[in-house]
């Protein structure tokens, strides 16, 4: 029997689930700021220190090496020694790095700080939306964990905010001194957050777990309920990771190819135009701020995306929502691809924020449900880790294509790609995907 589950499940929202929620919500604003920022300091550190474009793409492509190997190896170190611990250090690492990176004297030292960076964000945004679920009530953890993500749209803003207002006037490092600061008090926020009561459960840890349930079973007025409610399963410590091997094992491989494809072609998609916007723009005749102000209209588009899915995935489920956003996203990107003025690219680059986040969100409140709590952390880790591959080609393939092709045709051609991955993922989570809406954890993977 899961009673931890079965009791967390049945609770509303509760007061420490909301801070919960808030505090890890505000160190993954700051995880976006920076990588919001790298858009428009790839456009600055282009004419500062004269790079070439496969250059340029190097340098994106170093932080998002980083978060390939950190989000595999943070999915496993969450398993083993929690999720609490993983998303404290890995904000650190980022905070550190992130500073750091403003400090660089030259390439080389600006590409090992973007890796270092890099790993300590790839590794905390598993961990983080792994905590969030296993936290919430089944009713509204698809909800919780979008919500969660919604705080990236926030950091995306905020980035924007600093290209156009800072960068232009102080240069990219006050760009990345600006983002690591206020990334450190973040995680020392975190030393308030709990452990996840169901990884302290197979851990072993049973009244440690039941303590914790219990504190949010008196903030909803469930205090009066019988002693046979707060009954603590006494299962023995369970095996608190899973190998990549089990994970593709027969009771597992449907959930996990479906996921990996997922991630990456969410990854590939996504940071195939997000982190290339700026420079784009500044190819098809716009200057630095004015790409720099549409960037920012573009990202406040965010918002309503994950705040519809959001609604939706707890209305007509993750599959759905996930399909309906992620071919709502190859629509946008063909027109953002094939727009002919200011004002259309305006409208179709909103469409496309709206749509991919609202994806992204629903991406991230899907994946750890397919997983059972001693597999949680690791599955969700090496789907991260596989999707960020994408986001690591991505970068380099863009150049390559909008230089083949020339600045006109290849801008068109960029946006046919990835109008042709978004439409593939939809089809894929519309033929293979599972339905988890209103499931418990454990009813859906155990």
């Amino acid at each position: 029997m899961y009673h931890i589950a079965s009791r967390i499940d049945r609770l509303p929202s509760t007061s420490m689930l909301r801070k919960i929620l808030l505090i890890t919500g505000i160190g993954w604003l700051f995880d976006a700021m920076d990588q919001g920022m790298v858009a428009g300091v790839i456009a600055s550190i282009g004419a500062d220190w004269e790079l070439s474009t496969s250059q340029k793409g190097l340098l994106v492509s170093a932080g998002m090496l980083g978060m390939i190997v950190g989000a595999a190896l943070s999915g496993m170190a969450a398993d083993k020694w929690g999720r609490r611990t993983v998303i404290m250090w890995t904000l650190v690492i980022y905070g550190l790095a992130s500073g750091i990176s403003g400090f660089s004297v030259n390439y080389t030292m600006l590409i090992i700080f973007r890796f270092i960076t890099g790993f300590g964000l790839g590794g905390e945004l598993p961990a983080a939306s792994t905590l969030i679920s296993e936290f919430s009530p089944k009713k509204i953890r698809g909800r919780n964990v979008i919500v969660l993500e919604s705080f990236w749209a926030w950091g995306w803003i905020l980035a924007a905010l600093v290209a156009y207002l800072l960068i232009p006037v102080y240069g990219w490092r006050m760009a990345l001194w600006v983002g690591a600061v206020p990334a450190l008090f973040a995680a020392y926020l975190r030393k308030a957050v709990p452990e996840s009561p169901r990884y302290l459960e197979k851990a072993g840890k049973a009244e440690a777990a039941d303590l914790l349930v219990r504190k949010m079973e008196k903030e909803a007025g469930f205090e009066e309920y019988p002693i046979e409610n707060h009954q603590v399963d006494q299962t023995n410590k369970m095996k608190m990771r899973m190998s990549l091997v089990e994970l593709w094992s027969a009771k597992y491989i449907r959930s996990t190819a479906v996921l990996w494809v997922i991630w990456f072609g969410i990854n590939f998609g996504y940071y195939g135009f997000v982190i290339w916007t700026p420079s784009l723009l500044v190819a098809q005749g716009f200057g630095l701020v004015k790409s720099f102000e549409f960037t920012l209209i573009m990202c406040l588009a965010q918002l309503p995306g994950y705040f519809s899915a959001a609604y939706l995935v707890e209305k007509i489920g993750r599959k759905p929502v996930l399909s309906i956003y992620f071919a709502g996203t190859a629509i946008a990107a063909w027109l953002f691809g094939h727009g002919d003025s200011a004002t259309q690219l305006l409208i179709y680059g909103s469409l496309l924020y709206f749509f991919s986040l609202g994806a992204w969100g629903c991406v991230y409140a899907y994946t750890p449900e397919v997983y059972p709590t001693i597999a949680r952390g690791s599955g969700t880790g090496w789907a991260a880790a596989f999707g960020r591959i994408g986001a690591f080609i991505a970068p380099m393939v863009v150049p390559v294509i909008y230089n083949t092709f020339g600045d006109e045709t290849g801008f068109g051609y960029v946006f046919i790609l990835l109008t042709g991955v978004f439409a593939f993922v939809a089809i894929i989570v519309a033929i293979f995907g599972k339905e988890t809406m209103g499931k418990s954890l454990e009813e859906i993977t155990e």
